[in-house]
């Protein structure tokens, strides 16, 4: 596995320019009126300028999602036990969750990654990837969440996990989270890097009472004083007040730009992991897709850091990669209007008059 630093450090080549125009030139033959697809076609030009192909077709889809242990859920920052991080594990490996009747709809392979769950470990599945960095991170309202070496090893298994599935086959890729308490980590890391106090970040996540999220911002701007971080070193944050699960998707989202295969980011907590992996290397942003706007009030100022728009916005705030999933239906639907659509010379259809 390459060292978090050589994935920090090595570049991400840049996209493919001249297949991007060349898909955009492809689309003004078919037929259909310029710009009728709206934005189906800025998306399909981007996947174009990602694969370098003109014409992109996806065979393999996969959803990663890393799971973990909070150390913070300790402060009541969450309406749920952090037993049930496991329990949704044993869930998602039953096929009882919605990313898994979601990936299902969709003809998406899902592989649920234990980076960090405080529980006896399993036996690994098919499906299951145990690489776990420690039982959940400590709680951060009280001492840092995670040693830098601890932080350096999430992001190489989350970049290693990618490598695996983009080597079986995948050329899309989406990732997703679960983790008791990591909302919170999330809002922290964004209070972090963008130097903005809690009441600017923090939302009920998985449904906090407003008592509860004033806990919760009590508990980040607590963290955000005493945490010794500097936007500038992103390392600093994801040690700080970060999350295994969140350096995991950091990772896999490098390692896929380094392959040229495009990352659909899911929601509030995802973005927030590739906004951290683009303080590392700012030239990941043209490769990430983004799938929806979260509920999470965070969510819009993360999406704003990146100046990304999402695509949809169906008040989601599940997490598991569920908006990341709907998203790749959009991606393959763009693609497949693009190569598969008929030009207006092989339909023999008049294209539209020009002034004379």
């Amino acid at each position: 596995m390459a060292s978090s630093e050589g994935i920090a450090r090595a570049p991400v080549p840049p996209v493919d320019e001249a297949a991007r125009r060349a898909a955009r030139r492809r689309w003004s033959t078919l037929t259909k009126p310029e710009g009728s697809l709206g934005r189906l076609e800025a998306l399909a030009e981007q996947l174009a300028a990602i694969r370098g192909d003109a014409r992109p077709r996806f065979r393999r889809k996969t959803i990663v999602v890393f799971v973990a242990d909070h150390g913070v859920a300790r402060e009541g920052v969450s309406a749920y036990p952090a037993s049930v991080t496991s329990a949704m594990l044993d869930n998602f490996l039953a096929g009882g969750a919605a990313i898994n009747v979601l990936s299902n709809v969709v003809g998406a392979e899902t592989v649920f990654v234990d980076v960090g769950i405080d529980a006896e470990p399993r036996t690994e599945s098919p499906r299951l990837r145990v690489r776990r960095v420690a039982r959940g991170t400590r709680d951060f309202a009280r001492e840092p969440a995670m040693t830098r070496a601890e932080a350096e090893q999430a992001v190489s298994t989350g970049a290693g996990v990618a490598r695996e599935v983009i080597r079986a086959g995948t050329d899309l890729l989406a990732t997703g989270d679960m983790g008791i308490g990591n909302t919170t980590a999330a809002s922290a890391m964004l209070g972090a890097l963008t130097g903005r106090p809690a009441r600017d970040v923090v939302g009920p996540g998985t449904g906090l009472d407003a008592s509860g999220v004033a806990r919760k911002a009590e508990v980040i701007d607590r963290a955000l004083r005493s945490r010794d971080m500097d936007p500038h070193d992103p390392w600093s944050v994801l040690s700080g007040v970060g999350g295994f699960e969140i350096g995991a998707m950091a990772g896999a989202a490098l390692a896929a730009a380094h392959h040229r295969v495009p990352v659909v980011v899911d929601g509030f907590i995802a973005t927030v992991a590739a906004l951290w992996a683009t303080r590392l290397q700012p030239s990941l942003r043209e490769y990430l897709i983004p799938s929806h706007r979260s509920a999470e009030p965070g969510h819009r100022l993360a999406l704003e850091q990146l100046e990304l728009v999402p695509y949809l916005d169906l008040g989601l705030r599940l997490g598991e990669g569920t908006g990341a999933a709907l998203q790749l239906v959009l991606c393959e639907a763009a693609t497949r209007l693009l190569d598969e659509m008929a030009t207006f010379e092989e339909a023999r259809v008049a294209q539209r008059s020009r002034p004379s």
